[in-house]
């Protein structure tokens, strides 16, 4: 009976940077920030983070949209081929990183794998080419795909049911605590990661031998 009340972890699911790898929006606002009257900051304050970027990541606006807008709004001098490279390059992998993806690979063979990422389809197709990163997971779910976008708790509904599991049935890590608070509402059993020991630490404390 008690094992059907406290049902043990099916599935792990992981989000995606600054967790598998690493990025900084400063990196592209510097390099356009050459290229129009708005400094770095501006750019950053501005375009990262904005209404804008979450229509995007939600799948809303298309690229091509996307860096209309942008343009506009920066009164940027420049092509939407010489647009996306600078809005790509901004993901880096650390050691840390490649410690979290060989730890997914190893539970990979006795869990259910996921990775479920606020992310617009630009910066995906770039980390897919790019990182070989992906192959440790089972299903990858991206925000732009489903149009939702973590915290909302429909991202995270969705995703149970892609998954087949139950809340209490998952394990789920996020560097952002905001979003860690919104999957436990849903009674998952989620962490903010804050390195390598702490989440091996908390899959222990579930149950998951790493």
């Amino acid at each position: 009976m008690e094992e059907d009340n406290h049902p043990g972890i099916k599935a792990i699911i992981f989000d995606l940077g600054n967790v598998l790898i690493d990025f900084d929006h400063m990196i592209a606002a510097q390099r356009l920030s050459k290229l129009t009257d708005k400094t770095g900051k501006e750019i950053f304050d501005l375009f990262f983070n904005s209404e804008l970027t979450g229509l995007f990541e939600e799948g809303k606006i298309s690229p091509l949209d996307f860096f209309l807008k942008v343009k506009e709004t920066l009164n940027l001098k420049m092509g939407f081929a010489e647009f996306v490279p600078i809005w790509n390059e901004i993901f880096f992998c650390t050691k840390k990183n490649l410690d979290v993806y060989n730890l997914a690979c190893n539970l990979k063979k006795t869990y259910k794998l996921a990775l479920l990422s606020n992310i617009n389809t630009l910066h995906f197709e770039y980390i897919k080419k790019t990182f070989p990163l992906l192959d440790a997971f089972h299903n990858v779910i991206a925000s732009f795909q489903l149009g939702l976008r973590k915290p909302q708790r429909r991202i995270y509904q969705k995703t149970l049911n892609i998954l087949h599991v139950l809340p209490e049935e998952v394990f789920y890590v996020d560097d952002r605590e905001e979003l860690v608070e919104s999957a436990k509402e849903l009674k998952i059993r989620a962490h903010v990661f804050t390195g390598l020991e702490k989440l091996k630490k908390d899959l222990l404390d579930a149950g998951i031998n790493c």
